[in-house]
């Protein structure tokens, strides 16, 4: 459970890093433009995450030490 809340802690601080990087690295962007590339980016991270999910899941049912 701890790994899943670090996991999206990673994740959310990714996201954020990536939105500040784009609002500085293209500062003529347009408000649309900003949301278009924040939602892309929200999607990709869910996707991501989606996939760790599903990792984490194969790890712990391969485990020599269940509860």
């Amino acid at each position: 459970m701890v790994v899943k809340l670090m996991t999206k802690k990673i994740n959310w601080l990714g996201w954020l890093v990536l939105v500040i990087l784009w609002n500085y690295g293209y500062p003529n962007a347009s408000p649309f433009q900003d949301v278009l590339v924040a939602v892309i980016l929200s999607i990709l991270f869910i996707i991501i995450q989606k996939f760790q999910s599903r990792d984490l899941q194969n790890r712990s049912s391969r485990s020599k030490f269940k509860n």
